[in-house]
C-alpha cells in the first residue's frame, strides 16, 4: 500500500539524505538503539500505518522492522519538504 513512500525512504537512507531529531536520538538511547538499527529497520521493514501530525498536519509513517541484533523495532519517519527523510523516533515496541 505504501510501496512508493517506502522506496523513497530507502533511497534516502542509502544516500545518507536523512536527519535524526533530538527526540529520536533520546528515545533510541533509552532502548540502546543505534542509527544503524534504524537504517536496517527502514531498509528491511514495512510501513504499518500512516499518521497525520496534529500540529503540522504533515504525514508521518510508522515502520516495523528488525534491529541489527534481530530484535523487533519501530521507527516513525516522514519525508520533509526539503527532500530529506526525517527520523522522528525509534524504539522497541
Amino acid at each position: 500500500m505504501f510501496e512508493r513512500i517506502l522506496k523513497e525512504m530507502r533511497d534516502k537512507i542509502r544516500n545518507s539524505e536523512y536527519i535524526l531529531t533530538t527526540h529520536g536520538e533520546e528515545e533510541m538511547d533509552n532502548d540502546s538503539l543505534s542509527i544503524y538499527d534504524v537504517e536496517r529497520c527502514i531498509l528491511t521493514g514495512r510501513i504499518l500505518e500512516r499518521q497525520k501530525d496534529k500540529v503540522t498536519a504533515e504525514l508521518k509513517y510508522r515502520i516495523n522492522g528488525k534491529a541489527l541484533s534481530g530484535g523487533e523495532i519501530e521507527v516513525v519517519a516522514k519525508l520533509s519538504p526539503t527532500g530529506k527523510l526525517v527520523i522522528i523516533t525509534g524504539y522497541m515496541p
